[in-house]
This record gives C-alpha cells, structure tokens and sequence, in this order.
C-alpha cells in the first residue's frame, strides 16, 4: 500500500483550532506593531512537519536555484512548484489553500485575499555565508497577473540549530529610513507575516556570518487582492540605502535599483522568465 496519503494527511499542519481561538487577539497584535503592520507567530507548524521540511530542503548546488545576485541581494531562489520535496510541497499548497487565505484575511484584517500559484518572486530562499538583501519594499503588482495588487507576505524559516550571532535578521524599518523598529531573527518554524505597502521597508543588509555549510533557509509565500481595473506597470521593488550607508554606497544602491526596475518592466511586458539572467548572475559570481 502506497504511503502517500499518510504523507499528505501529515500535511494537514496548520494548527487552526489552536490560532482560530486566538485570532481576535492576535488580529490586533497585528494591527497595533509596528513601523507597521506584522506578527511573528512561533512553533508556526507541527514541529515534525517543519523539521521534515528543513531536512528535505534542496541543496544550493542544484541547477533548479534561481541566482539573485547583484549589488542588492545575494540569494537564491526555487519558485517551481512541480520540483518541491513532498513536505514542502504540501505545506505550500496548505499555504495556498482557501481555508488557509480565509484565516489571513481575518489575521491581517485585508479581505479578499487570494494565493498565487506561480509562486512568481517567492517559493524557497537561501543565503550562505556572505549573503544579504538589501532593505527594500516589494514590487506592488503581479508580474502576470496585471490586476493583482501585492498585499502580504509570509515568511517561514526552516533554520535547525541557526545562532543569533551569524546574522539573518529580518529588520523592519520606519518609513523614514532614520531606524530599524523591529528585528527578528530567522529561528526554525518561526514565522513573519506582514503587509507590503510603499512604506513597508524590510531586509537583511549584513552580510551573513554563518559557516560555510550552513545557510539561511526560508519559504516565502505572497497573497494579492484582485482589483478592478487593471494597473500598468506598479511600483517596482525599491531598495533604499541605510543612514549609515554613505554616499558611495547610496549611490550604488539607487542605481541597482533602477537597473533591476528596468528589468522587472521588460519582464512584465515581454514574459521573460528569470532563467536567462539567473545563467549570467551565476557565471559572474562563480568569475568573483
């Protein structure tokens, strides 16, 4: 008899009962942090499930990782669905499910939220040692879907035994770029949802200082609400430079910016997928 349907009834993670009865409470923990609105929830999913996850993660060396590695980021990313583990893959589509979406309208208080299947900028990350990504807010429309607008996020960390001390913090800075507000380090099974907007500034710019073997291993998924119009073009991911950044620095960052929103524009327009540019970030690391 096949195992599977153990398999996926293990699945079945998402301790509703237990984050249902606390939702009006945790409802308005979110509403009220700031520099604005988020949660870190803990012990996120059945313990076992998560750590089957982190154990089937995919190792950095296969040709399956998308490279984003450029003066803004140093990470890589997997969004194709069809080549997840079994754990991770039914947890994501767990994530997706409409019950799922229907609990984090009433957590975020956005109604109407739907889950893209795409994946499109999310699925699995990781950073190994030297890693970052720069404090940013993200792009505001589906690449493909022009009528989705980009509400929320959510990040889970699947990182065993990480230490505080290597970095990997995800910051949370006010709209005004003058301070970090909120920081919370990338612990296994905890996770981060928060909504994006214009001001919703995040990242992790320090370089990571784990070992060699070791990387920062996360699953982002990313919710929309259908609007009723269709929107051209929307606003691109937006890096922005530190207080301490200096000028030098500053400069670069802006004008990788305006580099990656030129892409992301052709790509909206023309249906480019990331492979093209992930083969030649790839090769341009490999000749660092």
């Amino acid at each position: 008899m096949s195992c599977a349907p153990a398999v996926a009834n293990q699945i079945l993670l998402f301790p509703y009962s237990k984050q249902s009865s606390e939702l009006s409470a945790l409802s308005r923990r979110y509403q009220d942090n700031s520099p604005f609105p988020h949660i870190r929830l803990t012990d996120f999913l059945d313990p076992e499930v998560a750590g089957a996850m982190a154990e089937e993660f995919p190792d950095p060396g296969t040709e399956a990782w998308t490279h984003y590695k450029h003066h803004n980021e140093n990470k890589l990313g997997l969004a194709k669905r069809n080549l997840f583990p079994p754990h991770i893959g039914g947890v994501t589509d767990g994530l997706n499910s409409t019950e799922f979406v229907s609990w984090l309208s009433e957590l975020t208080g956005i109604p109407g939220l739907v889950a893209d299947p795409s994946l499109a900028g999310g699925g699995l990350h990781q950073s190994g040692r030297g890693g970052f990504l720069n404090l940013h807010t993200d792009f505001s429309n589906h690449h493909y879907q022009k009528n989705w607008c980009r509400r929320v996020n959510l990040i889970l960390y699947l990182n065993p035994d990480w230490q505080e001390e290597w970095g990997g913090a995800i910051e949370f800075w006010e709209k005004s770029m003058r301070c970090c507000a909120a920081k919370y380090p990338p612990l296994f099974n905890h996770a981060v949802i928060f909504t994006t907007c214009e001001g919703s500034f995040h990242g992790f710019p320090d370089p990571l200082q784990c070992p060699a073997n070791v990387s920062r291993k996360s699953l982002a998924l990313y919710y929309y609400t259908v609007e009723p119009t269709a929107h051209s073009g929307g606003r691109s991911t937006d890096y922005r430079a530190r207080p301490g950044d200096g000028l030098v620095e500053s400069a670069l960052i802006w004008l990788d910016k305006e580099a990656v929103d030129l892409y992301s524009r052709a790509k909206a327009r023309f249906g480019f997928s990331d492979k093209f540019a992930s083969k030649v970030l790839g090769l341009i690391s490999k000749e660092k």
